[in-house]
């Protein structure tokens, strides 16, 4: 039976990098609360926030699998995009894209202001973001999505090759744009300060996963491998690992990538990296490899994919490191301070589950590898409708998340899809 909570190989690369925590807090024993919230990862924490802003005499218990700082949240690549992903170039959807822009886009200001406040240095810039094409394949994606910011009146620079090797510093792309609608962020740093921040009326437990959920009386009790917690109101926003506690199994998958992360270069490296101080490159193709370069110096390195599982991160490094020196040739010498993985949850059409599932029983999950601005978003606005104030319309918005089939034919659709798709992303990997 597959874990109902991520449990990784490796330390999270970001979390390593910051001052020590100090020994978890765990549920213990039995308690009573007014909200519990699964998952302290963007969601989960922007949720609770609003909920005690709303309601500050209610009761928040906020449950987490992990330590803050070494889950999901702070496994990502650190991208936040104020813009919705949207590759298609339909002016019928130009109207519904500029509203959920406009909503992401307060969101990431919400979360720069949090930033700027934090009791550590979160590194967040608004850098922009590259993306890049090394084939056909990834030069017809760059096509389509320059051609969706342009209709949707969005900033956008064309690169050459000399252009990016100008200002990343490798020619391994032929193509390129240059969006200026993204910030970048040490996500280990950005979550830790998030849920330091939160109100005294939220109790935080780690290292709680929450191994089943049951209604009780007019309630819930989740449990713990420790404890349990009872409540009128739950929020799952714990991501693919929502089906294990019986909610979306049809909807929902876990994907896991992987990351690695250089030590800080020296100067006669970081000349070969480009002019920008601090750089994102994400992949024409999905399947591609995503790339940072860090206000400190590190060169950071994610691709890869597995399906519900996580791979042997050893031989997941040698492949990474092989990405990294088709991009950059001189780097010969530079050696991996850290490799991990991290696991999101991916839905058919990429569209979200959100909204009540019972009474008293609410959902956010599916964040399809945009988790951080979107999370947060999805998660303010889930504990709005939990108190029934009135929210957007989310389905017309970003849509539900649709139908997958049963296993073993969602694990065989996935392998045939995946075999092909790498195929034709060879060139971008």
């Amino acid at each position: 039976m597959k874990r109902k909570f991520p449990a990784y190989q490796n330390r999270c690369g970001w979390n390593s990098l910051l001052d020590a925590q100090t020994v978890a807090t765990t549920l213990k024993e039995k308690h009573e609360s007014d909200l519990v919230i699964v998952g302290a990862g963007y969601t989960g924490v922007a949720a609770a926030r609003r909920y005690a802003e709303l309601l500050p005499t209610a009761n928040i218990t906020l449950l987490d699998a992990s330590r803050i700082g070494e889950g999901n949240p702070g496994r990502n690549s650190g991208f936040l995009l104020e813009v919705a992903l949207a590759n298609d170039v339909d002016t019928a959807n130009m109207d519904r894209l500029r509203r959920c822009n406009a909503l992401l886009g307060q969101t990431m200001q919400q979360l720069a202001k949090d930033a700027a406040s934090a009791p550590r240095d979160c590194q967040l810039l608004r850098a922009g973001t590259y993306r890049a094409a090394a084939g056909e394949i990834g030069r017809a994606a760059l096509r389509k999505y320059r051609a969706f910011l342009e209709t949707a009146g969005l900033p956008v620079e064309t690169l050459s090759r000399e252009q990016l090797q100008e200002r990343i510093g490798t020619r391994f792309y032929g193509s390129g744009l240059y969006s200026p609608h993204c910030y970048l962020v040490q996500p280990a740093a950005l979550i830790r300060s998030l849920v330091e921040k939160l109100p005294t009326t939220v109790s935080v437990f780690e290292e709680s996963p929450a191994i089943k959920i049951e209604a009780v009386g007019n309630g819930w009790r989740v449990t713990t491998p420790q404890g349990h917690v009872t409540a009128p109101t739950v929020f799952l926003a714990n991501n693919a690992f929502c089906k294990y506690l019986g909610v979306g199994a049809s909807r929902i998958t876990a994907m896991y990538t992987y990351a690695a992360l250089t030590a800080p270069l020296p100067d006669t490296d970081l000349a070969n990296c480009g002019k920008d101080p601090q750089w994102g490159l994400l992949p024409a193709h999905r399947l591609g490899s995503t790339l940072r370069k860090t206000l400190d110096g590190r060169l950071l390195v994610r691709s890869l994919y597995g399906y519900e599982r996580e791979s042997n991160n050893e031989l997941i490094a040698k492949r990474l490191r092989a990405a990294l020196l088709r991009r950059y040739p001189a780097l010969t010498d530079v050696a991996f301070e850290s490799v991990w993985s991290g696991a999101t949850g991916f839905t058919y059409n990429g569209a979200p589950l959100w909204g009540q599932v019972r009474r008293g029983l609410f959902v956010s999950a599916g964040c399809n590898g945009g988790g951080v601005v979107k999370g947060s978003l999805f998660g303010r606005l889930l504990a709005e409708h939990a108190l029934e104030m009135e929210t957007p319309d989310m389905a017309a918005l970003f849509g539900n998340a649709s139908w997958m089939p049963p296993e073993p034919l969602r694990a065989l659709g996935f392998s045939i899809i995946a075999g092909i798709e790498r195929h034709r992303a060879r060139d971008e990997v």
